[in-house]
């Protein structure tokens, strides 16, 4: 939530030096551009896959998130079933475009031995879940705010 409160004081603060300004989506890369008499500013990355990164995440706290750069990286997470492992998720978003290849995911586990936390191996299937599980939420919202072709 804090995360979304902070995407929307960048975008506010940023409209703030024009008097005629306004929020316009771009339909090709699904990123947000903030249009003014200046001129037009668009956001670093592709908006479906922003969203759909944060959603897909939103049961693990965040450590860092940055729109422009398209990184999240999030906290060290523990599942109450598995109290003696946790995992961290970092994600690239590398394109403009909601494209397979325009998305990273890196997932980093710990295992708790002799009361202190050490690396273990992850199943390279963790990473594909993930990242298949935030390409088909960017569809589905990119799918909810396209308007129908007639």
């Amino acid at each position: 939530m804090r995360i979304l409160s902070a995407i929307v004081c960048c975008l506010l603060l940023a409209a703030c030096g024009s008097t005629n300004s306004q929020l316009m989506p771009d339909n090709e890369t699904g990123s947000t551009a903030i249009s003014s008499e200046g001129g037009q500013r668009t956001l670093g990355v592709n908006s479906y896959l922003w969203h759909s990164c944060l959603d897909t995440l939103s049961f693990i706290p965040l450590a860092s998130a940055d729109p422009f750069g398209g990184v999240i990286i999030t906290e060290w997470y523990s599942a109450a079933q598995a109290p003696d492992e946790r995992m961290k998720v970092t994600v690239y978003i590398l394109d403009r475009r909601l494209r397979a290849d325009g998305l990273k995911v890196v997932v980093f586990r710990q295992v708790k031995r002799n009361g202190e936390w050490a690396d273990a191996a992850v199943s390279p299937e963790t990473s594909t879940k993930l990242t298949d599980a935030i390409l088909t939420r960017a569809r589905e919202l990119k799918l909810a705010t396209t308007p129908p072709k007639n």
